[in-house]
């Protein structure tokens, strides 16, 4: 028996991708779930709203900007377009983040452009539900954290707080980095 011919695999492929049947959607589509980007910022461990976050990528080569606040690092060329980084957690905490290979970044939007913040420690991506609610004021007021943390989720043995990213954005002492 000879081998099918290119042609034939591809109506084969064809065949089988027109009887594929759809997926249910999503558990985070239904009324009560959530669904967030998971990261750590120092000890803690955070979630934002994935409507909140454009893009998850590594640090590029950037170029420092003079006479800016030490929690920019720099800017760089991302995709042709001028990408502010900043050291989140210097930001928050006030303590420099050593950037290492493999660190990630989270590219939100903000008014005028976009901006990336750093993390220490990416986790991915987490679903959660109402039940799983809990308090979340005393787990995360440390620094300027309980400013734009103001709900938190419990699961996977971990407090997971929910980091405020278009909060963020709008805060003047972020939108102005000039020192």
């Amino acid at each position: 028996m000879a081998a099918p011919s290119a042609f034939a695999r591809l109506q084969d492929y064809e065949r089988r991708s027109i009887a594929h049947v759809a997926a249910a959607p999503e558990v985070s589509e239904e009324p009560g779930h959530w669904r967030a980007v998971a990261y750590r910022l120092g000890p803690h461990p955070l979630v934002s709203a994935f409507d909140q976050v454009i893009e998850i990528t590594g640090i590029p080569p950037m170029t420092p900007v003079p006479r800016s606040e030490p929690w920019l690092l720099g800017v760089a060329n991302s995709r042709g377009n001028l990408l502010p980084i900043v050291d989140f957690k210097l930001f928050i905490f006030g303590e420099r983040t050593l950037i290492h290979e493999g660190q990630r970044m989270l590219v939100v939007q903000q008014p005028g452009g976009m901006v990336a913040v750093v993390v220490d420690e990416l986790f991915g991506q987490r679903f959660f539900n109402d039940s799983q609610l809990v308090d979340a004021a005393d787990a995360f007021a440390e620094g300027r954290l309980g400013h734009f943390v103001s709900k938190a989720y419990a699961a996977a043995g971990k407090t997971w707080g929910v980091f405020d990213m278009d909060l963020l954005t709008r805060t003047p002492e972020f939108r102005q980095a000039a020192a």
